[in-house]
């Protein structure tokens, strides 16, 4: 395995916190001097605080992606690095109206995969 690299990035800034009308909390950080391409852009989910030092941290939350294992035409399975199993099922809303009958022949043929997949371990 590779190694791993951490990059730091230490900026002299002031950060803006502005609350919206609908109660959400709005985060600047404008550096004292700004150069473009400093920090690279990145979108996510995280965990963002403010220590009583008036320090702003940020913990970035990883999207762990699930290759499928056995895919079928409305759905597809998983097995999670994170030890769940997964199922999911995509039905175009105009077909609706047989989603009972879909969603029972589709589970069938992922339930037989799943028996034949057991019974060779």
């Amino acid at each position: 395995m590779g190694k791993k690299i951490n990059k730091t990035t230490t900026l002299s800034a002031q950060v803006a916190i502005s609350k919206s009308e609908t109660g959400m909390d709005y985060v600047q950080v404008l550096p004292d001097n700004p150069c473009v391409g400093l920090v690279k852009p990145f979108r996510g989910l995280g965990h963002g605080q403010m220590l009583s030092n008036g320090i702003f941290d940020f913990i970035r939350k990883i999207r762990i992606r699930h290759k499928p294992e056995k895919k079928t035409k409305y759905g597809s399975l998983s097995f999670g690095a994170d030890g769940n199993d997964r199922y999911i099922f995509i039905l175009p809303s105009e077909m609706r109206h047989d989603f009972p009958d879909i969603l029972e022949k589709d589970a069938k043929v992922i339930a037989d995969y799943l028996r034949n997949k057991l019974r060779r371990k």
